[in-house]
């Protein structure tokens, strides 16, 4: 379930005043079920994947993809393995930290692990969402946004491109405020 944390501390957990903020900034935020599949789930449960598994997973979203390439262009598709044993992760990871945009959306499937992005909205309050698998989130182009991952270091995401041209990042050197590596609290129980 997504949790979005906000600058003043308040914390929302409920899909509707999740979107209805990020909608400000023209995000769009999807519930899309894992399929329940044994092999699938095998290989979501590994931290490296081969390339033959990797198209493995890729193929059991393939009506996902197909769906996205009617209604949206999209033209292709890969599938983002990280996790903490991964060489290198964390000068990868430090690319996506500081405030950037794209020419193009950003479109990522989380099937597996846990994914932060931050956004600033309209009035130049930031917010970080915390997404899990079976989330589907699409940032438009020329949001002003940040990627990170939760301490435990772990995603598979599916991204989808219209053009790989326009997923180069375009600094624009606003400071993130919020929560920069840390995970936000967990949810007050009341």
């Amino acid at each position: 379930m997504a949790l979005l944390a906000r600058t003043d501390g308040t914390l929302l957990d409920t899909p509707g005043p999740i979107r209805a903020l990020l909608g400000r900034i023209g995000v769009r935020l999807e519930d899309w079920p894992i399929p329940d599949d044994t092999v699938l789930g095998q290989l979501l449960g590994t931290s490296t994947l081969t390339p033959s598994q990797n198209q493995k997973v890729l193929e059991s979203f393939h009506d996902r993809f197909d769906a996205l390439k009617k209604s949206s262009g999209y033209q292709s598709q890969d599938l983002i393995v990280l996790s903490a044993d991964l060489p290198g992760i964390d000068a990868m990871l430090d690319r996506f930290i500081s405030c950037h945009t794209h020419d193009d959306d950003e479109i990522r499937y989380i099937i597996d692990g846990e994914g932060i992005f931050g956004f600033v909205l309209p009035d130049g309050d930031q917010v970080e969402l915390t997404m899990s698998a079976g989330e589907y989130i699409n940032v438009p182009a020329g949001a002003e946004h940040w990627f990170r991952l939760t301490p435990e270091k772990r995603i598979k995401a599916i991204r989808y491109f219209t053009s790989r041209e326009g997923w180069a990042p375009n600094y624009t050197g606003r400071p993130v405020h919020i929560f920069a590596g840390r995970t936000p609290p967990a949810p007050l129980q009341i």
